[in-house]
C-alpha cells in the first residue's frame, strides 16, 4: 500500500504525533503512580529512565518498518509471522488501541465531572467529545497532523506558564536526598514510569505514511524528548510542592497543585482552568490517534472501507469507557493497558525484528 506524496506526513508533524499522543492522561496521574511505587523524592530518575527505554523501544518499531517501506504493521506482520498469527496479533493490537480511546475519555469525563461540569452525566461528555472527534478523524491524517501542530505550541506556552507559577510554593527539601536509599526505587519505578510514555506505538501506523520514511528514528528522538521533558519537570513541581506523601494521597495530584496557587490582586484566580485547557487538548489528541489507528486496522483486516470502520468505533470505544465502575476501576484498567502495552511495543517488535533479519533481508522497495 503505497500512500501519494500529497497524503503524506513530514517529519516534524510524525514528531508531533508522538509528543502529543503521550501527554495524555499521564500529566494528571504520573506524579501519584510513581510515588506509590518508588516511596522516595527520586521520582525524576525514573522518568527519565522510563523516558529512555520508551526511546529504545520506538527505534526498534521503526528499524522494524524499514523492511517494509509503505506498509503498516498491520500489512507487513503477515508475511513475518504467517497469515493466522499476524491477525491474531493485529486483533490484539486494534483491541489496545480502542481499550486506551475508552480510557482518555473515561478519564476526561471523570475529570470534567469532578472540576468543571458536576452533575452532567458521564455518557454525555464522553459522547459529545467523541462525535467532534470523529469530524477530524474523517479529515485523515493531513488534517489531524495540521490540528495537532495548533495544540502543540499552546501545550508548551501553557505548560511553561504553569510551571513558572509553581515556583511560589516550591521547597526543594521535598526532593531530598537524591538517591538516599539507593538505586533499588528508582529501578523499581521505571516500569510504572514507562507506561506513560507509551505513544511511540503510533510509528506502526505512521511510518508508512511519512514522506521521508528514512527520518522515522528522529521523528521518535524528538517525540519522546519533549514529553520527557514534560513529565520530569511536572514530577519534580508535584513532589517539590507536596513532597512524596502528599502525592500518594491524592488521586490528581498535579490539579492540587494548581489549585495552591495564590496571586492576591490578580483577576483572574481558577488556575487549574490553564492545566484543564492543554490537558483536554491532550486528551483529545491520544483520542484521535488511537481511534484512527483502531479503524485502520480493522478495515485492513476486513478488507473494508475506512470511513464506515471509523463510524462503527463510536459505539465500540463508547462501551470500553463504561466498562471501569469506579475511579479506582479506572486506574486498574489503565495499568493493564499499559502492561499490555509494555509486551506488544516493547518485546513483540524486537522479536519480529529478529525474525526478519532471520529471514535475510528486507521486502518491497528501499524508502526514500
Amino acid at each position: 500500500m503505497k500512500m501519494g506524496r500529497d497524503q503524506g506526513i513530514t517529519t516534524q508533524q510524525a514528531a508531533v504525533f508522538i509528543g502529543n499522543f503521550i501527554l495524555g492522561v499521564g500529566i494528571l496521574t504520573l506524579p501519584r503512580e510513581a510515588a506509590e511505587k518508588v516511596q522516595t523524592p527520586d521520582i525524576w530518575l525514573s522518568v527519565i529512565l522510563g523516558g529512555l527505554l520508551a526511546m529504545l523501544a520506538g527505534i526498534i518499531i521503526v528499524k522494524l518498518g524499514e523492511h517494509f517501506p509503505g506498509q503498516t504493521f498491520y500489512e507487513y506482520s503477515e508475511w513475518i509471522v504467517g497469515k493466522w498469527l499476524s491477525q491474531t496479533i493485529n486483533l490484539v493490537v486494534i483491541v489496545y488501541f480502542i481499550a486506551t480511546s475508552g480510557h482518555v475519555v473515561r478519564s476526561l469525563s471523570e475529570v470534567t465531572v469532578l472540576f468543571l461540569l458536576e452533575g452532567t452525566p458521564r455518557w454525555a461528555i464522553i459522547l459529545s467529545f467523541m462525535w467532534v472527534g470523529l469530524y477530524l478523524i474523517l479529515g485523515g491524517l493531513s488534517a489531524i497532523g495540521r490540528l495537532f501542530a495548533i495544540i502543540f505550541p499552546i501545550t508548551v506556552l501553557i505548560f511553561v506558564i504553569i510551571a513558572a507559577m509553581s515556583f511560589k510554593i516550591f521547597d526543594l527539601d521535598n526532593l531530598r536526598p537524591v538517591l538516599g536509599l539507593g538505586i533499588m526505587p528508582v529501578l523499581k519505578g521505571v516500569r510504572t514510569t514507562g507506561l506513560s510514555f507509551t505513544g511511540y506505538e503510533i510509528m506502526l501506523i505512521l511510518q508508512a505514511y511519512m514522506l521521508r520514511p528514512r527520518q522515522a528514528a528522529r521523528a521518535v528522538v524528538f517525540g519522546v524528548s519533549i514529553p520527557l521533558l514534560f513529565y520530569v519537570t511536572t514530577v519534580i513541581m508535584v513532589i517539590g510542592a507536596l513532597s512524596v506523601e502528599g502525592v500518594v494521597s491524592r488521586a490528581w495530584p498535579m490539579i492540587t497543585l494548581i489549585r495552591s496557587f495564590e496571586f492576591p490582586g490578580i483577576f483572574f484566580e481558577r488556575y487549574e482552568s490553564l492545566m484543564l485547557v492543554i490537558w483536554i487538548m491532550q486528551i483529545f489528541a491520544t483520542y484521535v490517534i488511537t481511534h484512527y489507528a483502531a479503524a485502520k486496522g480493522l478495515a485492513i483486516m476486513l478488507k473494508k472501507e475506512l470511513r464506515p470502520i471509523q463510524y462503527v468505533m463510536i459505539p465500540i470505544v463508547f462501551i470500553a469507557a463504561m466498562l471501569p465502575k469506579s475511579i479506582n476501576d479506572l486506574f486498574q484498567f489503565a495499568d493493564n493497558i499499559g502492561n499490555t502495552g509494555i509486551v506488544l511495543f516493547g518485546a513483540l517488535p524486537a522479536v519480529l525484528l529478529g525474525i526478519v533479519k532471520l529471514r535475510g533481508g528486507k521486502r518491497g522497495q528501499q524508502a526514500t
